[in-house]
């Protein structure tokens, strides 16, 4: 893996990471009793993004080191996953979904 796609993959796995934080622990106005006329009550009152962006950043060091050994050290290979997909159409299951 270069440089360069390991931060391709760093960067996914952060945005996927962040898409999963960010709904949790929002407090919107609706909660709290403080809706601003002409928003809705689902709107967010606080959301603590830098926290949120911190956490989401920690977490996906740690998913992204995993992810980078396994691949670096080539505990699974291409030729593993080849290998799961052609025993899948041997068994007649499809792979279509």
């Amino acid at each position: 893996m270069g440089i360069t796609s390991g931060i391709v993959l760093f960067v996914v796995i952060w945005a996927m990471m962040f898409l999963i934080i960010l709904p949790i622990r929002v407090q919107t106005q609706g909660d709290l009793n403080d809706i601003v006329p002409g928003t809705h009550a689902g709107a967010p009152e606080h959301h603590h993004l830098g926290k949120k962006a911190l956490w989401t950043t920690a977490i996906a060091v740690v998913i992204w080191a995993v992810a980078a050994t396994v691949i670096l050290s080539e505990w699974i290979s291409i030729a593993d996953v080849e290998t799961w997909f052609r025993a899948c159409a041997w068994s007649g299951r499809s792979t279509d979904g």
